[in-house]
This record gives structure tokens, sequence and C-alpha cells, in this order.
């Protein structure tokens, strides 16, 4: 199964964004929400990942495709943005049927629908992959023991594992009980939430998510 991603738009849903602004903010913002990906999806996923952003802030010096820990990264060209790009991926696709496309915009599900490929909404995939990734890390955990639903108090704990979540602001540190370990979370079901021929080099991976990095990010950005 192939990836297509709409980049700004998961990075937006994620909540791997803050509300400040400052210089390569956005830049960190993208490379955090590229790491996680990197960790989240399985190896074999990652040569079939494709995702694209608008061309704001790319990356100086480097082509508009590279690659980023095993996953293709594309920016869109000057005068198109990330949807044209993506709708025109959707086209060129070969097993279209085999395609995930990953948005919350409904004119790039239209443009799957066409090619009877799979749309998402971004929240929701990012939710089935947080789960998923709570489930692997559970069983290597629990050395394939039993461990029953998946609660909210974990998924919470398995956030702050991952680095996705650095910690609580007051009000819902008063608000929300204290955070517990998996094996003393009460089980309940858990939500979602949440050019060719161009030749193709790594990125460089960076710290995955640096200090503050959520802090620095406007909504206008995304």
């Amino acid at each position: 199964m192939s990836l297509l991603i709409d980049g700004y738009n998961l990075l937006h849903a994620s909540g791997i964004l803050g509300r400040g602004i400052g210089p390569g903010s956005l830049e960190r913002s993208r490379n955090a929400l590229l790491n996680f990906l990197a960790e989240s999806l399985v190896e074999k996923q990652l040569s079939r990942t494709i995702v694209v952003f608008d061309a704001r802030e790319a990356p100086p010096g480097l082509p508009r495709t590279i690659l980023h820990r095993g996953m293709t990264v594309r920016f869109a060209p000057k005068g198109l943005d990330a949807d044209t790009v993506i709708e025109e991926l959707i086209e060129a696709e070969n097993s279209p049927r085999r395609l995930t496309v990953v948005s919350s915009d409904h004119r790039l599900h239209r443009a799957a629908r066409r090619r009877r490929a799979r749309a998402i909404d971004s929240d929701v995939w990012y939710g089935d992959v947080i789960r998923l990734r709570i489930e692997r890390s559970r069983a290597k955990k629990h050395a394939g023991k039993p461990t029953g639903p998946i609660s909210e108090v974990e998924v919470q704990f398995w956030l702050r594992e991952f680095g996705v979540l650095q910690e609580l602001d007051d009000k819902a540190a008063v608000e929300a009980p204290p955070l517990a370990s998996p094996a003393e979370s009460t089980p309940s079901d858990v939500r979602s939430f949440g050019p060719p021929g161009e030749k193709l080099r790594d990125a460089p991976a960076g710290n995955p998510f640096p200090p503050g990095y959520a802090e620095d990010l406007t909504e206008e950005d995304v």
C-alpha cells in the first residue's frame, strides 16, 4: 500500500505545531513531523510514502524532491500548491487502488475517488497511526501478554514516550488526573484524534523534537 500525504495538512492535524513565529520555525516543525512518521511507519512502508509540502520556506540549496529517512519528500514548485502536485501524483499512479491519500482537503478526496484510491482525513489517519504504534510498543514491552483496550490515559502516556507531547499546560494539569503508566490505567476504547529522473539524496534527520519546536508556528503558516 502506497501513501501520499498532504504535509502541512497533517502537520496541523497532528498538533505538532505551536502559536508563535520565528526564523526556521516551519522547517523545525516539518522535520518533527517527518521524523515522527519515520519512527511510526513500518520500514517497508517508508519507501512507498510521499509527503508533499507547499513551497514556502523550502530548505535552501536542496532540490524540490529529497529523501528523508527513506521517505520521499516533495516541495511544490513555484506557482503551484501542494494540492496540485498531489493531484498530479494521483493521476500518475500506476496502481491507484493500492494508494492511500492522507488529507482533510475534500478536493483531494474527490481526486482520489476518481482513480478509485482510498482517501482519509488527516486527523483520523494520525489517530490510527498513534494507536498502531502504541499497540506495537505494548506488545514489545509486555512480550506478547494480553493488555486489553487502550485507555485515554495510556494514549497520553505513550504520546509523551514518543515525544509528541512534551508537557500538559497549567489548565490541563489541574483538570486532568495524575498521569498513570499503562499498567495503572483503566481500559476503555480509544478514539482517533488527534520530476522524473531527479537524483534524490538524504536530508539531514536532525533532532526529531528540538526544544520549543511546538511553540513557534502560527496557524497562518499552516
